[in-house]
């Protein structure tokens, strides 16, 4: 086997030898009643972790599957996507590419996106969608949800509010109800720390109504077949019945943990890694005052070769940080503390950081 490497890239992160074991669980058939027993098992941690009354679907492919299935399931005239960084930025090829008209909130990257900018666009009129990437996990910016969210639901009723939380999810709360989301969406490779393959996703009435009235919307992604297949506990197509054994310990984690001290946790990791890139001469590169508590990402202001740094902490410590995504390679670089990352651990990484910078000079 291939020696492990502990990863502090943005996903996937590390997984607790309790999950990795529930993916051993040996199979069940996905349309009998032990699979409903387990699906209906996971529904009330998951329902506490999106606060909502909602059903949460658990859909088989990664999260950009239910992003593009909330275009295809919601989008009848137009959709406004907002874009700052690399996977917000795809959103808006993603809705081209599905048939659909789309405009365009766009800022550099490091910026976020705010409600003003948001507010400038759907008042001139022909929008029915907006999409927002909570937190853009390439350039580590966090833009702010609630007020984005009290914007569009008190002067713009009509418009469908699809959310990716890919990043933050149960790293901080995000109200799925009191905020009046209509898709709210995450992946299960990042905060949550389970392997790559799954998503999670909830659905709002508005967007169920919407949905009735779109006849293209797909048969794999349709919110309406979701919701009628979780009426008993299954899912419209064959499911990752390993992500739901090794989601089910997950979420036992989580709880003996407590959310808000899992929350807590991620801001007290978020402001340490900010604090120390300050100390180390380097820059935080979001936009004051919207970063993120998922990860650190730091402006390379030292032109420090990263490439090298990254070699030199993967041959010394075992462990693997991230040079920046796409344009940003060398300009940046990523250090992720989500998932199940300590104050410990992390703080034992910072200082091999450090040294990393003494000896590649």
């Amino acid at each position: 086997m291939m020696p492990h490497i502990k990863l502090y890239i943005p996903g996937p992160v590390e997984i607790s030898p309790s999950v990795l074991q529930a993916f051993a669980t040996p199979m069940i058939g996905h349309r009998g009643k032990g699979f409903q027993d387990l699906y209906a098992r996971v529904q009330p941690g998951l329902r506490q972790l999106f606060q909502t009354q909602q059903p949460v679907f658990l859909g088989t492919g990664s999260a950009w599957s239910v992003m593009e299935a909330a275009i295809r399931n919601l989008v009848q005239k137009k959709v406004l996507v907002c874009m700052n960084g690399a996977f917000s930025d795809k959103w808006f090829d993603v809705a081209q590419k599905c048939g659909k008209d789309a405009g365009r909130v766009q800022v550099e990257w490091g910026m976020a996106i705010k409600p003003e900018m948001i507010e400038k666009e759907l008042s001139k009129g022909g929008y029915d969608a907006l999409t927002l990437i909570h937190h853009e996990t390439s350039t580590g910016v966090l833009s702010p949800l609630a007020e984005i969210a009290k914007l569009v639901r008190t002067k713009f009723p009509d418009v469908m509010l699809i959310t990716d939380t890919v990043s933050s999810f149960s790293v901080m709360p995000i109200p799925f109800d009191d905020l009046g989301l209509d898709v709210m969406l995450c992946g299960t490779q990042k905060a949550l720390a389970l392997p790559p393959g799954a998503s999670l996703f909830s659905v709002s009435e508005r967007a169920y109504q919407r949905a009735e009235k779109i006849k293209d919307r797909g048969y794999y992604y349709d919110f309406l077949e979701f919701r009628k297949q979780a009426e008993s506990n299954m899912t419209p197509c064959t499911p990752s019945i390993s992500h739901l054994y090794a989601l089910e310990v997950k979420l036992g984690e989580i709880a003996k943990e407590g959310i808000a001290q899992r929350h807590e946790r991620h801001r007290k990791n978020a402001e340490r890694g900010r604090a120390w890139l300050a100390a180390n001469g380097f820059e935080v590169f979001p936009e004051k005052g919207y970063e993120s508590l998922s990860l650190t990402c730091g402006k390379n202001t030292r032109k420090v070769d990263v490439a090298k740094w990254i070699a030199w902490l993967k041959e010394t410590h075992g462990a693997i940080f991230d040079g920046g995504y796409g344009k940003m390679k060398g300009l940046n670089f990523r250090v992720s503390h989500m998932g199940d990352e300590t104050e410990k651990g992390m703080g034992e990484l910072w200082g091999r950081l450090a040294e990393g910078l003494k000896k590649i000079g």
